[in-house]
């Protein structure tokens, strides 16, 4: 069980994350609640901060969690980033976990934003609290969907779509923050399934979950035009 584990060695970019991830939380707990809450909403990508400061609201929304499970993305991470990442190595499964955070927040923001210049949505929505590593670990989770193997693909995308399903529910489907979320995260998880599906092929990694992965994986060149 212990070898499933994120590890500096065979898992950086997994491992390496979620300890910028304890250290934010812990940050939060130190600063109180005051400091925390103004932390969280320069680093939110709202439509006012990407318009006023694009990059940073992007980058560093990936780095804070909006509460206290940090041992919850632990679990996840394990399981959903971990094993991608053995397979496709860690800058790799860096550019499938940015693909998701960045593609989906723009694809669900810049309506918003259109919208707030249009009128058509009040000023106080431009302001709002969107941080959290949920798009990126969309992308990743959707990107391991061609890694399965074939009897197992069939069940993994609706049990992925469900538990999207069972988030806009719990928080708040009648709220502009909730709308977008859920629909970001449905990008992002096609964004992964499906934008990274030809290259994972051509990669020579589909279909080889749950078998563990070998210590060539990661270094398999891509194939030629009988990959695809």
């Amino acid at each position: 069980m212990t070898r499933l584990l994120p590890s500096p060695v065979n898992t950086p970019f997994t491992f390496w994350y979620l300890v910028v991830l304890l250290a934010t939380t812990a940050l939060q707990r130190l600063l109180g609640e005051t400091l925390s809450a103004r932390l969280l909403e320069l680093a939110s990508t709202d439509a006012h901060n990407l318009w006023h400061r694009p990059v940073m609201s992007l980058v560093s929304s990936a780095l804070w969690l909006g509460d206290d499970g940090w041992l919850v993305y632990v679990i996840i991470f394990t399981f959903a980033v971990a094993p991608l990442e053995r397979r496709i190595g860690a800058g790799w499964t860096c550019a499938v976990f940015a693909s998701g955070h960045v593609l989906a927040t723009l694809a669900t923001e810049l309506p918003v934003m259109c919208a707030l210049a249009e009128g058509l949505l009040p000023a106080t929505d431009s302001r709002w609290l969107d941080i959290g590593v949920s798009y990126g670990f969309f992308a990743t989770a959707g990107a391991l969907v061609p890694v399965l193997a074939r009897r197992f693909r069939m069940w993994a995308v609706p049990a992925i779509e469900a538990g999207i399903v069972v988030i806009y529910l719990i928080d708040g489907p009648r709220t502009l923050g909730g709308i977008v979320t859920f629909a970001g995260h449905l990008i992002a998880l096609h964004i992964g399934m499906l934008g990274w599906w030809r290259w994972l092929l051509r990669r020579g990694v589909t279909g080889t979950l749950p078998a563990p992965a070998g210590p060539g994986d990661r270094a398999r060149p891509l194939a030629g035009s009988a990959a695809r």
